[in-house]
């Protein structure tokens, strides 16, 4: 859009705009002069005219030279703002690896919490036979483990991480699964009704490995459970004080 001045009203000329119109008044002079057939004859007037000039110049100079320099002073500012910029996108992005790294490093140690834990073989349960319990039913004189109360098909756990190493027919516990844990402790799960495991698997806490029965040499329905510190028979030590010391309320 092109701008005019008000009527009325005329734009005051810049100083090159009167430096060109000085100029050009001398050269209009001088051409008169030689055309007149004689020289120019300096005069007061013109002098001041041309020295005029040389400080109009001088100033313009000056300005052009200032204008340069905020054009600079410009750019270097502009420099450190995208230097900011890219200083707090930076910034940005480190704060959100750390983030990222501290939610896995939150997630792998609440995993090992997991897997350290221990649980009951049977949830909702209660102990309805005593370790070392004596009496005929036990052909050792006395009982070897402690007797969950559970009926035909209560899904049973693994009470913590381990491997199983045996999965079968262990004959008066008849279906059985025995494990190794993660501490070199075993735990034994009898008289099954149905095995869920096979040996070589890795167990985690609360994992399903089978379903309570009466298989195997009892009276009823119920989970027998040992801990031992071998895989075999008569290596048992009181399961109750077992669990308690991994944190199962029994």
């Amino acid at each position: 859009m092109a701008f005019t001045c008000a009527t009325g009203k005329r734009r005051k000329a810049t100083r090159i705009q009167r430096t060109t119109a000085r100029a050009a008044g001398i050269a209009a002079l001088t051409t008169s002069a030689l055309a007149a057939g004689s020289p120019p004859e300096p005069t007061a007037a013109n002098a001041m005219t041309l020295a005029d000039d040389t400080v109009t110049m001088r100033l313009d100079v000056t300005e052009q030279a200032a204008d340069r320099a905020d054009a600079q002073q410009h750019a270097v500012q502009q420099a450190a703002v995208r230097a900011q910029a890219q200083a707090l996108r930076a910034q940005a992005a480190e704060d959100a690896r750390a983030a990222r790294a501290a939610e896995a490093r939150a997630a792998r140690e609440a995993e090992r919490a997991r897997l350290n834990a221990f649980v009951a073989p049977i949830t909702g349960s209660y102990v309805s036979t005593g370790y070392r319990s004596g009496g005929s039913l036990w052909s050792s004189g006395s009982h070897t483990g402690i007797d969950f109360h559970a009926a035909t098909g209560t899904p049973v756990h693994a009470v913590g991480l381990g491997t199983v190493v045996e999965a079968g027919w262990g004959g008066a516990y008849g279906n059985q699964v025995v494990v190794r844990m993660h501490d070199g402790t075993y735990t034994q799960y009898g008289h099954l009704s149905a095995i869920s495991v096979a040996v070589g698997q890795t167990v985690t806490p609360g994992e399903l490995i089978g379903y309570s029965g009466a298989t195997g040499n009892v009276t009823g329905p119920h989970l027998h459970f040992e801990a031992r510190t071998t895989a075999e028979y008569g290596s048992d030590i009181d399961p109750v004080a077992y669990l308690r010391a991994h944190g199962v309320d029994v």
